[in-house]
């Protein structure tokens, strides 16, 4: 999903990928010795800050926009033009977001949650912690008894340990020849994890045969309060599977669906961290035109029923300073001690997105459920 597709021709592009193509990150060619990002015409983007800022001061709406209130008291808005669609505007406090962007480093990409690395490298344990101690992963191959001491072990797929952590030093002094690379670019290379019941990227569909555990409570019982305007009435939302997308600067996910759930009229919870971001919401089709709009850190955006079925994606991060807008959030991360989560936001994006995947009260109805999305079941493990 990240990256894009090389069309020559605008008229060959859906209208999708036209407004895709506006927005990306491009390079002005003309700047010599540093590279300058192009002029991008912004005028066509929805702010929903501003959309709140006014609302709050004359209780005024854009045509078209409604406001309901939920019981945090914060006005959630909607469009008569995309059903099933709301925006929270500045949904987390900093203290909040700053807690979510800890754990999104520090425990969300632990094992058994996979990652994208895992392909390659199988399950790594404790990968911002081993960035911020400039630690080198290294193939384990016939690895010499001198390399053995002052490494962390990742065990691969199959609890075959074919990578380890190293010091840098050590790694150095021994002339190590074997595959190898830092911590610190594994961290930047980040790009997905998974909590909850386990998405497999390579089949587009759950894996509940994978190990995993619950999604953390502090996070499910967040979405179940955010997800109250978007559930049907009397119903309340049930957290079992989330997906954390990583965005660097240059990053972006194409337009998709998000189909691989059972009950669309269930939300998604949908959380921004760090920098702005412009996020694309189409139709059915990518020959809709999508929707611009800006999403900030502490921003909360729900998707439900006819929502669901709606192309969306994010073609562009700001990370220059004057444009990402995050400037609350460095003040309180230069507070605390441990300076590498400031240094990881302030050029980069994390979003939090949290599903219901399914609740049936019985394991033949969830087999058969199962069987028909080609989910692989191992029997008897069908708990959520």
């Amino acid at each position: 999903m990240y990256g894009s597709d090389k069309v020559s021709d605008d008229s060959e592009r859906t209208a999708f990928r036209r407004a895709e193509k506006k927005y990306k990150l491009y390079y002005d060619p003309a700047s010599k010795k540093k590279k300058q990002p192009k002029k991008v015409d912004l005028s066509e983007v929805l702010d929903f800050k501003s959309i709140l800022e006014s609302y709050n001061e004359n209780s005024e709406l854009p045509n078209g926009f409604n406001v309901l209130r939920c019981d945090s008291g914060r006005p959630v808005f909607s469009m008569e033009n995309r059903p099933g669609f709301y925006f929270i505007p500045g949904a987390l406090n900093i203290q909040e977001q700053c807690e979510w962007i800890k754990e999104s480093l520090t425990s969300f990409p632990q094992p058994p949650n996979r990652t994208n690395h895992n392909a390659f490298y199988g399950p790594i344990n404790d990968l911002f912690l081993a960035a911020t101690e400039k630690k080198i992963l290294v193939e384990e191959g016939n690895s010499p008894a001198s390399l053995n001491s002052g490494c962390n072990v990742s065990p691969g797929d199959g609890d075959v340990q074919r990578w380890k952590f190293f010091k840098e030093d050590v790694v150095s002094s021994r002339g190590n020849t074997r595959k190898s690379i830092s911590a610190s670019v594994l961290l930047r290379k980040l790009r997905w994890s998974t909590l909850g019941l386990q998405f497999d990227w390579s089949k587009r569909n759950y894996n509940v045969s994978l190990p995993h555990n619950k999604i953390p409570t502090a996070l499910g019982e967040l979405a179940k309060r955010m997800a109250a305007p978007a559930m049907p009435l009397g119903e309340g939302f049930k957290p079992e599977a989330a997906i954390v997308n990583y965005f660097g600067l240059g990053d972006s996910l194409g337009g998709h669906l998000d189909d691989m759930e059972a009950d669309w009229s269930k939300p998604i919870v949908s959380i921004s961290l760090g920098c702005k971001a412009i996020f694309l919401l189409g139709g059915k089709s990518k020959e809709d035109p999508p929707l611009a709009m800006f999403l900030r850190s502490g921003d909360v955006v729900l998707m439900a029923g006819e929502a669901r079925e709606c192309f969306h994606g994010v073609p562009r991060i700001f990370t220059a300073k004057e444009n990402a807008e995050i400037a609350a959030l460095e003040l309180q991360l230069s507070h605390e001690d441990d300076h590498y989560f400031l240094e990881y936001i302030q050029t980069s994006r994390i979003n939090i997105n949290i599903r219901q995947m399914v609740s049936l009260s019985n394991e033949s109805s969830c087999l058969n459920f199962l069987s028909k999305q080609n989910i692989f079941l191992v029997p008897g493990n069908c708990r959520f």
